[in-house]
């Protein structure tokens, strides 16, 4: 099934959280009605069409969930905040559900639904996700194939990246090499000086001496 259009998907879950509060709204009606003798069939009829809407809208908040996760379009820390609240969403649903068969009775989530007045006024809808035009309109398949690629293309990039960082640490490693052999060579000619500062300064001590025996004989 194809997605909502964009403005319809963007109040999704206020439209969600509204629906949920005509059902409890309707279910306590309903069993007032009941406790009078009256006739609550059609009430009935409107609640069950509306327990139906509401899950296909929760199914809706589902789908797009996974695709915006899928397709990187909201952080993971996000896509968790947004799953509390289908949760959220779920466990109320299976009360209403409860509720709306438990004929005669008005539990405690009857009256804490209709006591939060529905959906706060503003507070910044969750779900106010534009989709990129690279993945609006495509299906669940077509997702999977696209997240594949981008898995693919990732992994050609790390490959690549290994590799130039492979080159670097040979090219390393190389220079590393030379500069050993620099400092050995650099080492040897320290030596070969010192050595021949030593001769050298034994050579003047000689000539020193000859020196001085010449001018004690004359």
């Amino acid at each position: 099934a194809q997605p909502p259009p964009l403005p319809r998907r963007l109040s999704l879950h206020d439209a969600a959280c509204r629906v949920a509060q005509e059902i409890a709204e309707n279910i306590q009606e309903r069993n007032r009605y009941q406790r009078n003798g009256e006739s609550s069939a059609k009430l009935n009829v409107i609640i069950r069409s509306s327990l139906q809407n509401l899950g296909e809208k929760i199914d809706q908040l589902k789908e797009l969930l996974l695709r915006a996760v899928s397709t990187h379009q909201i952080t993971q820390l996000e896509g968790d905040r947004r799953q509390n609240l289908v949760d959220d969403l779920l466990t109320r649903q299976k009360q209403l559900q409860a509720s709306y068969k438990n004929e005669g009775t008005e539990p405690d989530v009857i009256r804490s639904s209709l006591m939060t007045g529905g959906v706060k006024r503003g507070v910044t809808n969750p779900w106010l996700l534009e989709e990129s035009e690279e993945t609006r309109g495509l299906g669940f398949d077509d997702l999977r194939q696209q997240q594949r690629r981008i898995i693919e293309e990732q992994d050609a990039g790390l490959d690549a990246l290994s590799s130039i960082i492979s080159r670097q640490k040979q090219m390393g490693q190389e220079i590393g090499n030379e500069l050993d052999e620099q400092n050995e060579i650099i080492d040897d000619l320290t030596n070969l000086v010192e050595n021949t500062d030593d001769k050298l300064r034994n050579q003047t001590r000689h000539v020193k001496m000859v020196d001085k025996k010449s001018t004690s004989c004359g």
